[in-house]
C-alpha cells in the first residue's frame, strides 16, 4: 500500500505539480487568515485578499489535478473531456426519439440527431435479402445484420477508423468478396452470444460506444411479401421492385411475428416518432406489418412525424406523390400512426434530375392539400441536398425536424 502511495510522486504522472500549487494555495490561505485577525483595517484588508487568491489557487491546483487523471484515459486529452462532458450532461436532457426505418435513409437521420440528443433508438428492419446480409441469413439462419450495421456506425463515439472496420467491404479477388465486415462481425457475435441477436447487437454497441440504441424490430428470420396489382406475388426484399407493376399489399412471412420488447418500450417511452425517409415498401413499412408495432405506435403519446421521400424509387414507388406515401403507410399500419408529413418543396437542378430520369426516378409531388384532406398537418419546406445524389441535406432535415419538435413543445432541456 505505502509502494502504491509512492507512486503517486513518480516523474511524468502530472500529479505532483498540482499537489504543490495546491499546497502554497493552503498556505496563502493560512497567512491571509493570520493577516486578517490583525487589528489594523489595512492589514485585514489585504488578509482577505490573500485568502482569496489562496482559494483560487487550490482551485487551480485540485481542478488541473482532477483533468490530469481524467485525461489519462481520454486519447485526445482535455478536449475530449469537454466533448464528453457536453454529450453526457446536455444532449441526455433532449427529447426521447425513437426512428423507426432502415436503408441509408435511417443512418443518415440518426448521424444527424445524434448532435441534438442522445436518447435515441433506432428501430431497425431486419428484412434484407440482398447482398451480404442475404448470404448470410441462408448460411446462418439469422436475421439480416445490414441495416443494423449501419446504424451502429452512424451512432457511434468510438474512433472514426473502427466505423471505417465496420463499413470495411471486401473485394473480389478474396473468397470473402461483397462480405461487409461489420455483418461478419455481427454473425459471430451473435455465434458467441448463443444466437441470441438482441444480446449481438448490444455487445456491438459497447464495442462502437454508441450514443442512443440500435434495436432490431424483430429477431425473427422474416422475409417480405409483395402483392402486386396484376395479381403476382414476390417474396424476399431484394426482388420486390417491379417497374411492371404496382405494389398492392405488403405483407411478412412468417405472419405471426412479434417485435422485440425493446422496441415495444421504446414506443412507448418516446417523445418523438420518426418514421422515414427510407424505401417505403422495403425499409418503412416492414417494420409497421410487425404484429402489435403498429398498434404500439397509434398508442404512444409521442408526436409521430414521417419523413416523405424526397424522389421516387424505380419498381417500388413509380408515380408516387406525396400523399401517395402517406396513403400507403396507413394503409399497412393506423392512421394514428403519424401527426405529421414533413416533405420537401424545393426543386432540383435540372441538369441533376436528367441522371435521375435514366432511372426512371422522379421528384415526389408534395400535394399538401391532399394530404391535409386525410386529417394530417403538412411542413413543406427545403430539405434538398444535390452531390451526385439528389437526396435530404442531413443538416437542413435536422434543423426542420428540431423546428417541429421545439414548436409542439416536446423539448425538455
Amino acid at each position: 500500500m505505502t509502494k502504491n502511495f509512492i507512486k503517486w510522486f513518480y516523474p511524468g504522472i502530472k500529479i505532483k505539480r498540482w499537489l504543490f500549487t495546491s499546497s502554497i494555495g493552503v498556505f496563502v490561505v493560512g497567512i491571509g487568515f493570520v493577516l486578517a485577525n490583525q487589528p489594523y483595517r489595512f492589514i485585514s484588508t489585504l488578509g482577505v485578499v490573500w485568502i482569496i487568491c489562496g482559494i483560487v489557487i487550490i482551485v487551480l491546483g485540485v481542478g488541473k489535478m482532477i483533468v490530469s487523471l481524467l485525461t489519462l484515459f481520454l486519447p485526445e486529452g482535455e478536449r475530449d473531456l469537454v466533448n464528453i462532458l457536453y454529450k453526457r450532461r446536455y444532449l441526455e436532457r433532449g427529447p426521447k426519439i425513437v426512428a423507426i426505418g432502415g436503408g441509408h435513409g435511417l443512418s443518415h437521420l440518426i448521424y444527424s440527431l445524434k448532435e441534438y440528443t442522445s436518447n435515441i433508438t433506432a428501430i431497425v428492419t431486419v428484412a434484407d435479402s440482398g447482398g451480404s446480409s442475404g448470404r448470410l441469413r441462408e448460411e446462418f439462419n439469422i436475421v439480416a445484420p445490414g441495416d443494423i450495421r449501419n446504424c451502429l456506425v452512424a451512432l457511434a463515439d468510438a474512433p472514426a477508423l473502427m466505423g471505417e472496420l465496420f463499413q470495411f467491404r471486401f473485394s473480389k479477388d478474396s473468397q470473402l468478396q461483397g462480405h461487409n465486415f461489420g455483418n461478419l462481425f455481427l454473425t459471430a457475435m451473435v455465434q458467441l452470444t448463443g444466437g441470441d441477436f438482441e444480446r449481438a447487437v448490444k455487445e456491438s454497441s459497447n464495442v462502437l460506444a454508441i450514443r442512443g440504441k440500435v434495436v432490431p424490430s424483430t429477431v425473427e428470420n422474416v422475409h417480405l411479401v409483395a402483392e402486386y396489382m396484376d395479381g403476382t406475388q414476390t417474396q424476399g426484399e431484394a426482388k420486390i421492385p417491379n417497374p411492371n407493376t404496382r405494389i398492392k399489399h405488403l405483407s411478412l412471412t412468417p405472419q405471426e411475428v412479434r417485435p422485440t420488447q425493446d422496441a415495444l418500450k421504446a414506443i412507448d417511452e418516446a417523445d418523438v416518432i420518426i418514421l422515414g425517409p427510407g424505401s417505403l415498401y422495403t425499409s418503412v413499412i416492414p417494420n409497421l406489418i410487425i404484429n402489435k408495432m403498429s398498434e404500439a405506435i397509434a398508442r404512444s403519446q409521442a408526436f409521430k412525424i414521417y419523413v416523405c421521400n424526397v424522389m421516387t424509387q424505380n419498381g417500388e414507388t413509380d408515380g408516387y406523390s406525396a400523399s401517395d406515401h402517406v396513403y400507403a403507410l396507413v394503409e399497412h399500419s393506423d392512421p394514428k400512426v403519424l401527426d405529421v408529413c414533413l416533405i420537401n418543396n424545393a426543386s432540383a437542378p435540372q441538369e441533376a434530375l436528367v441522371r435521375y430520369e435514366h432511372e426512371n426516378s422522379f421528384p415526389v409531388a408534395g400535394d399538401i392539400e391532399k394530404i391535409r384532406g386525410m386529417g394530417y398537418k403538412v411542413v413543406a419546406t427545403d430539405l434538398l441536398g444535390v452531390t451526385d445524389y439528389v437526396r435530404h441535406d442531413s443538416t437542413k432535415l435536422l434543423r426542420a425536424l428540431i423546428k417541429i419538435i421545439e414548436s409542439n413543445r416536446i423539448i425538455r432541456r
